[in-house]
């Protein structure tokens, strides 16, 4: 038998549901980084909002927020927000207003 079989079914239990792993993000050091982005959007350009340490839902709520204050869109995929259209200067703004440290990243 080789190491790379693993139970799926069993007569005493049933089906075997594998365990999901879920990857851990890397901590920061503390300060969050704006920066824009134009790569692969075709021109259009985003601020990607890096370091912050909190779990999905935070970020998703704190996502939400940022994009009603700047009236426009944006989305949480991996860690990071990206919020539509150079904002850095109202982003900065209000996190900071939230007791975050804050870098303009980036050119």
């Amino acid at each position: 038998m080789d190491n790379n079989s693993r139970l799926v079914y069993s007569t005493e239990s049933g089906r075997i549901q594998e365990e999901k792993i879920t990857p851990a993000r890397p901590k920061g050091d503390g300060v969050v980084r704006i920066q824009r982005q134009t790569s692969g959007r075709k021109g259009k350009g985003v601020c990607v909002i890096r370091g912050i340490d909190a779990d999905d839902q935070t970020l998703a709520d704190l996502a939400a927020e940022l994009k009603k204050k700047c009236g426009c869109g944006g989305s949480v995929k991996e860690g990071e927000i990206e919020i539509q259209g150079d904002k850095r200067d109202l982003l900065k703004q209000l996190l900071e207003a939230k007791g975050m440290k804050v870098k303009l990243a980036g050119g």
